[in-house]
């Protein structure tokens, strides 16, 4: 059983950044592939970036260049690192674990694990 609790979230101008974190539990936390997902009101739920064991990056067009998904598993910790924001990038973001492969993380159905979510809301 993996518990995330993320963190981080906030009220930023366009342009501005945020850094989320997402805290694990468990000891096995090195092992699982960790995606950030995004869901805006009325909208399905959306892959902003990935990252598996082996620190192999995939990030969703919409965010390539401006965020940047990392992992420190000595902290059980996955961050998402958002510079540039845009009101498009207004969204509940989840962190989520799982053990599938790079390719397969962009579904949710690939991930075991879920957080609870934090709210990301960028100002025009």
């Amino acid at each position: 059983q993996v518990q995330l609790v993320e963190s981080g979230g906030g009220l930023v101008q366009a342009g501005g950044s945020l850094r989320l974190s997402c805290a694990a539990s468990g000891r096995t936390f090195s092992s699982y592939a960790m995606g950030w997902f995004r869901q805006a009101p009325g909208k399905e739920r959306e892959l902003v970036a990935a990252i598996n064991s082996g620190g192999s990056t995939y990030y969703a067009d919409s965010v390539k260049g401006r965020f940047t998904i990392s992992r420190d598993n000595a902290k059980n910790t996955v961050y998402l690192q958002m510079n540039s924001l845009k009101p498009e990038d207004t969204a509940v973001y989840y962190c989520a674990a799982g053990r599938s492969a790079l390719r397969d993380l962009v579904v949710p159905r690939s991930y075991d694990y879920w957080g609870q979510g934090t709210q990301v809301t960028v100002s025009s």
